[in-house]
């Protein structure tokens, strides 16, 4: 998810943040990562947003469906500890925060069937035709989101960038093994499809949003 500068967040000194069992420890050097390790009950459904920028949807959406594990992955360290810290303001125990490379922890970390729902909400589109080898949605990426997903599990995406979006159309058509499906009524609102800062931006700004859900089937 695109944010704005982290260097916004460490301004306020006087702000003292507390994640201590939110946020899970370094993986930057594991081999395997045991979800089991970490939550209470690991045996119910996981679901995992992928850049969670200040938390909004992933506090919000814990909070709604606490029958559900809910695992939130940010690149930038003080995103990942402000929303690390919000869950533990919100009281949440089935919603924990990791500060780690998105691409490094689906393709060498996730089990195989072990997540029910990847949320992948206004990733950086790279504008600039140089940089769209940087963009988290290639071919490679989807097949293991499809590889870490459960059958029957989904892979939601939404995004504003027209062009990223055609972009991801174009990955979808060609990935095996996924089925376009009807994206998921997340939030009781006629107007904010998954309620994240940026989308709430947007909607003031008139901005389009572009959505896709993908269902995991085995033949």
């Amino acid at each position: 998810m695109r944010t704005n500068s982290p260097k916004t967040l460490l301004r306020d000194r006087n702000k003292k943040w507390e994640y201590d069992g939110v946020l899970l420890p370094d993986v930057s050097q594991a081999e395997v990562f045991d979800i089991s390790e970490f939550f209470a009950d690991p045996a119910v459904p996981l679901e995992i947003e992928i850049g969670v920028g200040k938390g909004t949807f992933l506090v919000a959406r814990a909070a709604y469906r606490p029958e559900v594990n809910f695992l939130g992955i940010e690149y930038a360290a003080p995103y990942a500890k402000y929303a690390a810290d919000r869950i533990r303001r919100a009281g949440l125990t089935n919603a924990k925060m990791l500060h780690a490379d998105a691409e490094r922890f689906f393709k060498k970390l996730l089990p195989d069937n072990s997540v029910f729902r990847v949320h992948l909400y206004f990733p950086d589109p790279w504008p600039k035709r140089r940089h769209h080898r940087r963009r988290i949605l290639q071919p490679e990426f989807l097949q293991h989101v499809r590889r870490v997903l459960k059958p029957g599990g989904q892979f939601l995406i939404v995004t504003d960038h027209r062009e990223y979006f055609e972009h991801m159309l174009k990955v979808i058509t060609d990935a095996e093994g996924f089925a376009r499906t009807d994206f998921p009524k997340l939030l009781d609102s006629d107007v904010h499809i998954v309620g994240t800062n940026f989308e709430k931006k947007y909607v003031e700004q008139g901005r389009n949003f572009y959505k896709a859900a993908l269902l995991k089937y085995v033949r």
